[in-house]
């Protein structure tokens, strides 16, 4: 999964490999409302690296304890 995690990179936050783009503004950006094409268009990104970030949240929610 090109999902890194760098304290390096944006404070530590994971974000897109080869980018500085974070996985929580490519989530947001969608849960916003915006398409997988205007995120493409607005960040740069490709649709794979949308669905890496979806699936990294996923991961997360899979593992949240309440």
């Amino acid at each position: 999964m090109p999902i890194i995690i760098n304290k390096k990179v944006m404070h530590g936050k994971p974000v897109v490999k080869g980018t500085r783009i974070p996985v929580d503004l490519i989530v947001g950006s969608l849960a916003g409302g915006m398409t997988y094409g205007e995120v493409c268009k607005e960040y740069g990104v490709k649709k794979s690296d949308i669905l890496d970030c979806l699936k990294y949240a996923a991961e997360l929610a899979a593992t949240e304890k309440v």
